[in-house]
């Protein structure tokens, strides 16, 4: 697999609204402060440096209880099915590399495939990663809706936090069951699902219309892709009918404050907020 880190290609022709898009998500998520995880000493960016209690570790704290879910419910037990050969995982939307780093430090092989190549938390930040690592894992800056790796060439494709910046999910899941070989699994770490479509138009409403005031000149840019934005059980149960996949969540047990936050919502009147999980399918 090429390290090279190409802005476009065959695989990946970018429009002029996706590149707004790329360019604008790299300068927001510096702003929020991203990249700075990467100043952890053991480069382990879910552990937090220097004690942070600001939002950002707020959200490691979550992500890191649903990444401990994915090695024991996904990876262990794929690991056990194909032993004694390592692993090859596919990072979809992988951004700085960080799952790639874990899974190559547990022996097996890994691919970071975002569309983004900058150096705050896009694949281009992936080097203080790699540069630990004695067999550094590939990078592929490519869309989801066009995978250019080969039929069944991989065990576990991992949609990293990034599903819900599909264009098409039908599409996104096909290309991932395509590329994973039959017995291997499909995994989403970390989009937001909710229990139907009110609530979770009700998040796109509520996005739009504080657009300006969250991301200032940056808005228009942020906004102008029709990402699919949120998943429910049936939506993606409607995307798979056809790929013959069969959908499994795995429960995980998040911070107290996580999980209040549907009773608080009720308190406050305001709309039902998502919730994360692990979910994990098996490719016929």
């Amino acid at each position: 697999m090429s390290d090279r880190l190409p802005s476009n290609g065959p695989a990946q022709v970018l429009d002029e609204r996706a590149r707004r898009f790329r360019d604008a998500y790299g300068r927001h998520r510096e702003s929020e402060g991203r990249g700075r995880e990467r100043t952890d000493p053991v480069v382990l960016p879910f552990l937090l440096p220097n004690g942070r209690n600001d939002g950002l570790a707020r959200d490691w704290g979550v992500r890191a209880r649903t990444f401990v879910r994915f090695m024991r419910a996904i990876v262990a037990v794929r690991a056990a099915e194909v032993a004694p050969r390592p692993l090859r995982v596919l990072d979809l939307g992988a951004g700085s590399g960080w799952l790639g780093y874990r899974i190559a430090q547990h022996g097996h092989e890994a691919v970071a495939l975002a569309v983004r190549t900058d150096d705050v938390d896009g694949l281009g930040a992936a080097s203080v990663y790699r540069a630990r690592l004695l067999r550094p894992f590939a990078r592929v800056a490519a869309s989801f809706e066009a995978l250019p790796l080969a039929a069944a060439s991989c065990d576990i494709a991992v949609f990293n936090a990034s599903l819900h910046y599909a264009l098409d999910l039908r599409v996104a899941l096909n290309e991932a069951a395509h590329i994973v070989m039959r017995g291997g699994r499909i995994a989403i770490l970390d989009s937001p699902f909710y229990a139907g479509e009110k609530p979770g138009q009700a998040m796109v409403e509520e996005k739009r219309s504080r657009a300006g005031e969250r991301f200032g000149a940056l808005a228009d840019d942020l906004m102008a892709l029709p990402f699919i934005e949120f998943l429910t059980r049936d939506r993606l149960a409607d995307a798979s009918a056809s790929l013959g996949l069969r959908w499994r969540r795995h429960r995980v047990r998040y911070p107290l404050w996580y999980e209040a936050r549907p009773l608080v919502a009720r308190l406050k009147r305001r709309r039902a907020p998502s919730r994360f999980d692990l979910w994990e399918t098996v490719v016929p």
